[in-house]
C-alpha cells in the first residue's frame, strides 16, 4: 500500500535499483525460495554470478569492480531482496557488507585486488568468521587465537553459525593474538581448515550456515588484514551489516503483508470477504502503520549514512525497530490467513521463522537495546 509514499522520496536511479531488485527477485526467486526452504538448500553458486553481474555485490563499496552505490540504494536492493527470502539477502549482505567490507576497509593493496573484484563479480564467495559457540554477544573473549611462529601465524579454534561458511572461497576470520584482536584471510584450501553446516534448522532455510574449525592453520604474514586492530575492525563492518538489515526486514514485512490483504479480500467466511470485517482490517492497519514507520526509520537512516553522519547509535536504533516490527507484521499476517498460514504456499510462515533468527543474529534484541540504553544515560549495562 505505501500510504506514506516513501518511495516518492527516492532518486531516479534509486528507482531504478528497486525495479530491478524487485524483478530479479520476482522472476528468479521467489518461484523456488518455498522449494529450496522446504529442502534446506540455496543455490549459492549458480545464484552468485547472477548478483554480481546485476551489481548487488558490494554494491556501496568503491573501485575493485564494486558498483560505488549510495547507501539508500543498497538498503533499497537489500529491501527487495528480502522481499522475497531473508536468506538472500543474507547472502548479499555476508558477501558485500562482511567479508568484502572487511577486505575494502582493512586490507592491503595485494589482499584487495587479489579478492574483491571476484566477489563482486560473484565469482569467488567470502564469509565472515566472528561468532563462536560459546561467545555470541561477547567477542571480546573469543577464544580463536592466532600464534606467530617465524614470519607465519597458526590459527587455532571454531567459529559457528556462520553464514556461506561450506560455500566459500576466503574466510575472513577474526583471532585473539598477543597484539589484540586481528583479522586474518583464510583461503578454503588450507590445511587444517574445515568447515561443518548446520542441518535441522527451522529459520533460514534456503540458506547456508556453518561451523568454521581451524586446527593449526598455517598462515602466512600476507595473511593479516593489516589495517584492523581490536574489535573495532569486526564491528565496524557487523555496523555496515546491520544497516542492510534495517532496511531488508521492512521488504520481508511487506512480503507478509501484501499476502494478508490479497488473502483476507479473496477469503470468504459468514457470506463475505474476512476484510470486511473490523477485526481483521484492525490488524492490516495496524501492519500498514508498523511498515510505514520502519520504512521511514530505513530512509532517514540511509540519509544520514549517504552524508557520513550515521552513528552506530542509530544503527542499532534501525536494527532493534524494524526486525520488531517486521516481525510483528508477519505474525499478524499470519493470524489472517489462519491455517493457510502455516504452509509454503503462502511466503508468510517462512519470513516469519527467518524474522526469528534476523531477531538474534548481527546483534541481538537484547544487544541493541542495550546499546540505547547507553546513549540514552550514558551508563553501560554490559558488566
Amino acid at each position: 500500500m505505501d500510504l506514506l509514499r516513501i518511495d516518492d522520496q527516492f532518486t531516479d536511479e534509486e528507482r531504478l535499483v528497486r525495479d530491478t531488485a524487485r524483478r530479479y527477485a520476482a522472476d528468479r526467486i521467489e518461484p523456488h525460495v518455498a522449494d529450496w526452504f522446504e529442502e534446506g538448500t540455496f543455490p549459492v553458486r549458480e545464484l552468485a554470478p547472477e548478483l554480481g553481474e546485476l551489481g548487488f555485490l558490494g554494491m556501496h563499496l568503491t573501485g575493485y569492480g564494486c558498483p560505488g552505490a549510495g547507501a539508500v540504494s543498497y538498503g533499497i536492493a537489500c529491501r527487495e531482496l528480502e522481499a522475497a527470502d531473508s536468506g538472500l539477502r543474507s547472502f548479499v549482505s555476508v558477501q558485500g557488507s562482511l567479508a568484502m567490507s572487511a577486505i575494502h576497509k582493512y586490507g592491503s593493496e595485494e589482499q584487495k585486488q587479489e579478492w574483491l573484484p571476484r566477489m563482486a563479480a560473484g565469482q569467488a564467495i567470502g564469509c565472515f568468521g566472528l561468532t563462536e559457540p560459546d561467545h555470541g554477544s561477547d567477542p571480546a573473549n573469543m577464544g580463536t587465537h592466532a600464534k606467530r611462529e617465524g614470519s607465519d601465524w597458526v590459527l587455532n579454534g571454531s567459529k559457528m553459525w556462520i553464514t556461506n561458511g561450506s560455500v566459500s572461497d576466503v574466510a575472513v576470520v577474526w583471532a585473539r593474538t598477543d597484539d589484540g584482536i586481528r583479522g586474518f584471510l583464510v583461503p578454503r584450501d588450507t590445511k587444517g581448515f574445515s568447515t561443518r553446516d548446520i542441518h535441522k534448522k527451522l529459520s533460514l532455510r534456503a540458506s547456508v550456515t556453518s561451523e568454521l574449525s581451524f586446527d593449526d592453520v598455517r598462515l602466512p604474514s600476507s595473511a593479516m588484514l593489516p589495517e584492523a586492530r581490536g574489535l573495532r575492525g569486526p564491528l565496524g563492518c557487523l555496523s555496515e551489516a546491520r544497516y542492510g538489515i534495517v532496511w531488508g526486514v521492512v521488504g520481508a514485512g511487506r512480503a507478509c503483508y501484501s499476502a494478508a490483504v490479497e488473502y483476507a479480500k479473496s477469503r470468504e467466511q459468514f457470506g463475505k470477504p474476512i476484510a470486511g470485517f473490523q477485526l481483521t482490517q484492525e490488524k492490516l492497519a495496524w501492519m500498514e502503520v508498523a511498515l510505514g514507520q520502519a520504512g521511514l526509520v530505513a530512509l532517514r537512516v540511509g540519509r544520514l549514512k549517504e552524508a557520513g553522519e550515521v552513528t552506530p547509535q542509530q544503527v542499532s536504533f534501525g536494527k532493534l525497530a524494524n526486525v520488531r516490527a517486521a516481525l510483528d507484521v508477519a505474525r499478524s499476517a499470519r493470524s489472517v490467513l489462519g491455517a493457510n498460514g502455516v504452509t509454503l504456499e503462502y511466503p508468510v510462515i517462512r519470513h516469519m521463522t527467518n524474522l526469528e533468527s534476523v531477531l538474534t543474529y548481527e546483534g541481538t534484541q537484547e544487544i541493541h537495546t542495550l546499546v540505547l540504553g547507553e546513549a540514552i544515560t550514558g551508563i553501560s549495562a554490559y558488566r
